[in-house]
């Protein structure tokens, strides 16, 4: 299943049921260009694990290596991205998004008093499980008996998701002192704020004329501080990433409509089919009109 993204990088989580909120994936490689997820976000804690290669995992600004075996626990509303770094073949990647309220309801004692302490924690954006450390033994067991559950969904298996993602929680919990902190979480949460306003008037406005000052005003921000938001995150510039989604648009409009390359420049922000074409090749290696024709 392909990662879907708002005007401000939020996934949207398909839940079977806001009864049991919990999502299951896999295989979500296979889907994405070179491997690799564009940054996003969600309002859910999110468990994933590398089976057969190497991950290197981007939270917040920090990128972390998981190795087969390993597997990251990622808190809500964390600004995150994937790329498989070796294997020959797409890991199958299996990952959870869930909503701490699986355990227990928002108004209850249970959650008032062990996991909004996590996921409130800005300085705790994520945890690794190690497989060579002894101290996630269990905690690595639950993620596979959850795993299992969800995909096979045996008799019961919400009980024993609940079960299993609550011991999660609770050895989180209980090591939450000794946990590694990150120092730079709340300057990293101000500027992915930054970021998404940022995205959003590039979202909402890619098809006008846009300035790098525009973009920089859509967060009170000066020009150079925009460009350190979008290298920090995105690994390029406010520019690049507005002509990076204008090419992307066009090309979806070349397969989904049957606008003519002129009023698709137009449409997408580009106001000379020339440039559009030269753009549109430099991206995808071949022409506009090669890509319709494919």
């Amino acid at each position: 299943m392909p990662i879907i993204l708002d005007h401000q990088l939020q996934e949207q989580i398909p839940h079977d049921s806001s009864t049991f909120p919990i999502t299951f994936y896999c295989d979500e490689l296979a889907d994405l260009p070179n491997r690799a997820g564009p940054v996003h976000w969600h309002p859910y804690f999110e468990i994933a694990t590398s089976q057969s290669s190497v991950l290197d995992f981007q939270v917040g600004q920090t990128h972390t290596i998981l190795e087969p075996g390993d597997s990251i626990f990622i808190n809500q509303n964390m600004l995150h991205g994937i790329r498989q770094l070796s294997g020959v073949k797409p890991d199958r990647f299996p990952n959870i998004v869930f909503s701490g309220t699986v355990v227990a309801p928002e108004t209850s004692t249970i959650y008032r008093k062990y996991i909004r302490p996590i996921l409130a924690c800005n300085s705790l954006p994520f945890v690794v499980f190690r497989h060579d450390n002894d101290l996630w033994d269990e905690v690595r067991q639950w993620i596979r008996t959850t795993y299992f559950a969800m995909q096979e969904q045996p008799d019961c298996y919400e009980m024993t998701v609940q079960r299993s993602i609550c011991c999660i929680l609770e050895t989180i919990f209980r090591n939450f002192d000794s946990l590694p902190k990150s120092n730079a979480s709340r300057v990293q949460l101000n500027t992915q704020i930054r970021l998404q306003k940022m995205l959003s008037y590039i979202y909402e406005n890619y098809a006008q004329r846009i300035t790098l000052a525009d973009i920089a005003g859509a967060a009170h921000i000066s020009r150079s501080e925009a460009g350190r938001c979008f290298q920090s995150y995105l690994g390029c510039s406010p520019v690049e990433a507005l002509i990076k989604y204008r090419l992307q648009t066009a090309k979806r409009l070349l397969h989904e409509t049957t606008l003519t390359l002129q009023e698709i420049s137009f449409a997408c922000g580009f106001h000379s089919v020339n440039y559009f074409s030269r753009q549109f090749r430099k991206r995808y290696g071949y022409s506009p009109t090669n890509a319709r024709i494919g």
